[in-house]
């Protein structure tokens, strides 16, 4: 078999490598067992395949459609068990919904259709895999459907953007009953104030705002006693109406004591229901008896990547509740991830010009 000749994947199968890999740990940065995994599941079926610089599992094919998602979750051990209910499995772990769920659901498909794809590391801590794959492709793909939780019917259509940063500040030392204000209260004062600027109006849409998020603090006297040291990492989420630099320099004209620096800046995205894409997943979720939602999500992903650096139209797309993200009580209905192996092998053939 050709690396883009089409292969037979079951739904049985396709269940197993998901439990399999919701069963292999796999948290940002401990990716590797996880990856060979896929590996082992496309050279089954004859795919090229490989692991890159950075650990990603590239199995290119027909780039007529990029199914890629992330191979890394969130830390959390949650039992692994299958639960009997009615007429429907559900599957609990770490990864089922965020994202191995979508993940394996893409690799299901890319293998019954011949399509490209891509398992991407990093994705919850600093998306080095996808920014690695952007750097690494000498030319876009004609499509990129992204892998997170969207619900088998949910199509992804945009992201907001992230600016993180740590804020630095120094003063004197000296008794705490003086007036005079010291690092830590520099610091909560200038957060104060960017929380001011950007406050949003009593109906204004979250994915509409950009909001603000402290997310580490540490502050006191020095290991010399002889000042007052205090950093703190902060996170502003940027909707598409602005852009990354507009609230960055809004951020730092607040600031009056400390310095800011800047180290993860990436932009939002809002893409069109009119593309081809978008078509394709409206008639395969119609197809399989659903009605297509068109969602917003108020995060950030590697679809904010992809958009950054290649001109084709994409969306993002999964089985599972995305309100489980992250969650204790992670969970996947595996009804849901076998209509949404259906539905990626439907757009898949639409976007490769075949009978759906």
């Amino acid at each position: 078999m050709s690396a883009t000749m089409e292969g037979e994947v079951s739904l049985e199968d396709a269940r197993e490598l998901l439990v399999d890999l919701v069963s292999t740990p796999s948290p940002s940065g401990e990716e590797r067992e996880a990856a060979q995994r896929l590996v082992d599941f496309f050279e089954a079926h004859d795919r090229k395949v490989w692991i890159d610089a950075v650990g990603n599992v590239r199995a290119p094919a027909d780039d007529s459609v990029l199914l890629t998602s992330h191979v890394d979750t969130v830390p959390g051990e949650i039992p692994v068990e299958v639960e009997e209910t009615g007429d429907d499995e559900i599957l609990w772990g770490r990864g089922s919904v965020d994202a191995t769920g979508p993940l394996v659901a893409m690799a299901a498909a890319a293998v019954r259709t011949g399509v490209s794809f891509v398992g991407v590391v990093g994705e919850e801590i600093d998306s080095r895999g996808s920014r690695y794959l952007v750097d690494d492709r000498d030319t876009a793909p004609a499509a990129v459907v992204n892998g997170e939780p969207s619900g088998a019917d949910g199509i992804t259509l945009g992201y907001r953007g992230l600016i993180a940063g740590t804020y630095v500040a120094t003063s004197e030392s000296g008794h705490t009953s003086r007036p005079d204000p010291n690092a830590i209260q520099h610091a909560v004062s200038w957060w104060s104030a960017v929380e001011d600027h950007f406050e949003a109006g009593e109906y204004e849409p979250v994915f509409e705002q950009v909001t603000t998020k402290p997310v580490d603090i540490e502050g006191g006297i020095s290991e010399d006693g002889l000042s007052v040291e205090t950093t703190m990492a902060v996170q502003l989420r940027v909707p598409p109406t602005l852009d990354v630099e507009t609230v960055r320099e809004a951020a730092e004209a607040e600031l009056e004591v400390g310095t800011v620096t800047w180290k993860d800046k990436v932009p939002p995205v809002m893409m069109s229901p009119r593309t081809e894409v978008a078509r394709a997943f409206r008639v395969a979720i119609r197809a399989v008896g659903d009605d297509p939602r068109l969602v917003r999500k108020t995060g950030t992903s590697d679809m904010n990547i992809y958009a950054g650096a290649w001109d084709c139209p994409m969306v993002t797309y999964g089985p599972g509740n995305s309100e489980l993200d992250h969650a204790p009580d992670e969970r996947l209905s595996l009804a849901e991830f076998d209509r949404s192996v259906e539905i990626l092998e439907r757009v898949a053939k639409t976007l490769r010009g075949d009978d759906a």
